[in-house]
């Protein structure tokens, strides 16, 4: 690949940030544990990885290169995002899967943005924002139209203010 220039550096790692801090501040107007801070260094982090293995390939290797730092980049961000979820409590409870699913979404955005692909950025993160504003809604919508559980749904929709 040929060596990028200073401004498209900028746009990659900048959108990448802002797509990321975008997510987060949604999740902070939600009192979730995860904000904008950490889902825009989310997304800054993995844009510069992949910016970097595209660089540092060679030519013909680009593909392989770009391959195993999206992999590892996927596999560890599931350490984040299991921070996210586990919390020390009374008995078991399963909170925060949302905010940790951001933070993979953060980092999947990241890669996008430092591969240079802004349509697949721009529709995810459009995506995304319609699953997290109406999500919630249209959830308890289908839930009460299917006939699901009042159990399992009620726990997942739980406040998680007391483990902030």
């Amino acid at each position: 690949m040929t060596e990028l220039d200073w401004p498209e550096i900028l746009l990659r790692l900048g959108t990448a940030t802002l797509a990321g801090g975008a997510i987060g501040l949604n999740r902070d107007l939600q009192g979730k544990p995860i904000g904008l801070k950490t889902l825009g260094i989310v997304g800054l982090s993995t844009a510069s990885v992949v910016l970097l293995a595209l660089q540092l390939a060679e030519p013909a290797r680009v593909v392989d290169a770009a391959s195993r730092v999206i992999q590892g980049i996927l596999t560890g961000i599931g350490f984040l995002g299991a921070g996210v979820i586990v919390h020390q409590s009374t008995g078991f409870r399963v909170q925060g899967l949302t905010s940790a699913a951001c933070t993979f979404l953060a980092a999947c955005l990241g890669i996008v943005c430092g591969a240079g692909q802004w349509r697949i950025v721009f529709i995810a993160l459009a995506l995304a924002f319609v699953l997290l504003t109406i999500g919630r809604r249209l959830e308890r919508r289908l839930h009460r139209m299917l006939g699901g559980k009042n159990e399992a749904h009620e726990v997942e929709s739980a406040p998680e203010e007391q483990h902030r």
